[in-house]
């Protein structure tokens, strides 16, 4: 682009700036507010009849009324504090239409303004942003569009990104073009990619034999510049019709989204609490809960929801969620959580069939609604052998071994012994409760007495829950979530059975799934591209899952990158000081790269990073409790601990037989630590090769 700026950016830079003239002038415009007098009045008269102890049974209904009434009233004063469009960044998508009455230009953007010669919608509400989801530049549509029937052709269809009122990026079927200080014009034009499946000719995988392949180095001269905040970015103009047909289902009931690793299940879920919170004021506040499996991913969701225009919903780990409620509504049991519970017994807890014997026992055991019976049920259920024997001896007769589950029960008697002695005022008995047992114990709680109360009496109802990986959840975690919604029944479950690492959750399939928890014909709607990684590395992570893939057609990626390289070595020292110089040199070249360094142990992790720091690479740092920056550097940590996660270059360190042997959780840790990759995926070892990685080089040779 030495000639000057490609028409497509002209266009782009002459449409922003004078969007950006419009807002600038209207921006001390008096706004138009709906009158605020009839909702104070109607708060007042709520807080009366809640006040009222003549009618408990309608404190639920009114409840949700005053909720929604707050919700609606602080809605209406921060649209009267704060534009409706930012004027720093007022839109993503650009789409010009050409009917009958001529050609016009419509932005999308996160608020409406209509006026001044331009014309930006709110792409969670205009009817007219349909056809930015469902149609592509050139299409012919054919659409009935706020009542009457619009028929035309799409001209132009491009996503933009700007920032501070400066343009960074057009996507165009034309081409990408990227703003780049170190070209003639300030602008960089980035050939498209297409959509392919994965595999086909030529080898995703390259391995280097002891010694060989260290002048290789890690970076792709393809890739743009890239940015530094490395949360989830801003993606909402590049939604695909699919997704896009999931984020605007009705807001009643079940929406479950099935797809592979970057495929946008957590877009799908984020998005459609935006959507639905554009009607309904109620889904921005504390009655939507967004539940994921680890700190680092609430952590995660945490920054995207409100640059989506969502301030108010809680983002909670199940373990956060539940810890808290059980400590306020059972607070006579220990506060201390138990680390050394054997791996069976946690197991057991979060067995499915946990559910039915929690259920038969509370069903055959008269008692009064009170929290000392809740206890009584959970203890009970859980020491009176016969009946899990039995129950487990119906409906998974292979999950235990008669001598584990011998010693799981033995071990759960005397631990309840300790804590009945405990409640008896015995206080040098050393009692503690599993994480696992705020899950049994809110379940007794639903099953004796009824809906959990929220705090200060009320019940506690969510106008939406979205569940993010619930693979990792088990059935009586999601059970306890389910009780939880109001009346509308809305919730978002998402996941891929293919990234299931916490084999213990009891989630076995999709339809087992539902029948543990009644949800007979519900329908998984299943997102088949891969938009986080190449086809290289799609391919590679295909080829690890082997027998445990879920699909027989190919994963479809949007994008070519580098091959993926096994490097071996004969000693971590070596490993190290290879890594050490390929990163020291990226750091240098490309100064917002992201790196995961990812291992199979913390005792390799602390090796690794202590290596690295030691040779002074730039912001080289271990992460050990899920502390993620989200900022450029070099992170060391297990793969266990990115599940949910992305980064632009992934290093997969030893992945030798003794730590990956041929099984299928170590498959799926493969799949899932290869997947983190943007850009490029390295893999080394001292050891010999894992066997998982040896055949996806001898499939792809």
């Amino acid at each position: 682009m030495s000639a000057g700026p490609h028409a497509i950016v002209a266009e782009e830079l002459e449409l922003l700036e004078r969007v950006v003239q419009v807002l600038a002038a209207t921006a001390g415009a008096a706004t138009a507010t709906a009158p605020e007098r009839s909702l104070v009045q109607e708060l007042d008269r709520l807080r009366e009849a809640l006040n009222d102890r003549t009618k408990l049974e309608d404190q639920p209904a009114l409840l949700e009324q005053w909720h929604r009434h707050s919700a609606l009233l602080e809605q209406l004063r921060t649209s009267r504090a704060q534009p409706r469009v930012s004027i720093d960044s007022p839109y993503f998508g650009h789409l010009r239409l050409r009917e009958e009455s001529g050609e016009q230009d419509v932005l999308l953007g996160k608020g409406t303004h209509l006026g001044g010669g331009i014309a930006i919608v709110d792409w969670r509400h205009a009817p007219v942003s349909r056809l930015f989801y469902r149609y592509r530049q050139g299409d012919f549509f054919d659409e009935e569009i706020a009542g009457r029937e619009r028929c035309g052709e799409v001209r132009v269809r491009r996503t933009v990104v700007i920032r501070d009122r400066r343009l960074q990026r057009i996507d165009a079927p034309e081409g990408i073009f990227q703003r780049d200080p170190d070209a003639g014009d300030g602008w960089r034009r980035i050939a498209p990619e297409t959509a392919r499946l994965a595999g086909g000719e030529g080898a995703a995988l390259r391995a280097h034999a002891v010694g060989e392949g260290t002048a290789r180095r890690l970076g792709d001269p393809r890739q743009g510049p890239m940015r530094a905040d490395k949360h989830l970015p801003d993606i909402a103009g590049l939604i695909d019709p699919e997704q896009f047909a999931l984020i605007t289902r009705p807001t009643s009931g079940f929406v479950v989204v099935r797809g592979a690793a970057g495929s946008g299940k957590t877009t799908v879920a984020l998005h459609r609490i935006a959507y639905l919170a554009y009607d309904d004021p109620l889904i921005d506040s504390d009655r939507t809960l967004v539940v994921v499996f680890s700190p680092a991913l609430r952590n995660y969701v945490s920054h995207v929801l409100p640059a989506l225009g969502v301030h108010r919903v809680q983002v909670r780990t199940f373990r956060e969620w539940a810890r808290r409620i059980r400590r306020r509504l059972l607070p006579t049991l220990p506060p201390d959580e138990r680390e050394d519970t054997p791996a069976v017994v946690q197991r057991l807890k979060l067995h499915p069939a946990m559910l039915e014997v929690l259920a038969s026992h509370i069903a055959a055991t008269p008692g009064p609604a009170t929290v000392a019976q809740v206890i009584d049920d959970w203890t009970s259920a859980l020491t009176y052998a016969p009946r899990i024997r039995a129950v487990l001896a119906a409906s998974a007769p292979a999950a235990f071994g008669a001598e584990e589950l011998g010693r799981a029960l033995d071990w759960l008697q005397r631990e309840h012994e300790k804590l009945a002695a405990r409640l008896g005022g015995d206080h040098t008995a050393e009692a503690a409760l599993d994480a696992e047992d705020d899950a049994l114990l809110l379940r007794a709680w639903q099953l004796r007495i009824g809906a959990l109360p929220d705090r200060g009496g009320p019940l506690l109802r969510y106008r939406h829950i979205a569940v993010d990986e619930v693979q990792d959840f088990s059935p009586l975690e999601i059970q306890i979530l389910l009780g939880c919604l109001d009346r509308h029944r809305s919730i978002t479950l998402a996941g891929d059975t293919q990234q299931h690492l916490l084999e213990h959750s009891g989630f076995t399939s999709w339809a087992a799934f539902f029948a543990q928890l009644g949800l007979r014909g519900a329908e998984v709607n299943t997102l088949e591209v891969s938009y986080r990684c190449s086809r290289q590395v799609a391919s590679f992570a295909a080829g690890v899952l082997g027998p445990l893939r879920e699909d027989d057609a190919p994963l479809r990626t949007v994008r070519e990158g580098p091959p993926v390289e096994l490097f071996r070595f004969a000693d971590h020292g070596a490993c190290v000081a290879f890594l050490a110089a390929a990163l020291q040199e990226l750091a240098a070249r490309e100064r917002n790269a992201a790196v995961a360094v990812l291992t199979p142990s913390r005792e390799l992790s602390a090796l690794y990073a202590q290596g690295l720091v030691d040779s002074e690479v730039p912001r080289a740092r271990q992460v050990v409790y899920q502390d993620f920056t989200f900022a450029p550097g070099v992170e060391v940590t297990e793969i266990e601990q990115v599940k949910g996660l992305e980064f632009d270059y992934v290093i997969l360190v030893e992945v030798s037989s003794t730590h990956f042997p041929d099984r299928p959780g170590a498959r799926r840790l493969l799949h899932v630590g290869a997947t983190r990759a943007v850009h490029q995926l390295w893999l080394t070892s001292v050891a010999t090769p894992s066997p998982l990685v040896r055949a996806a080089l001898a499939e792809k040779a």
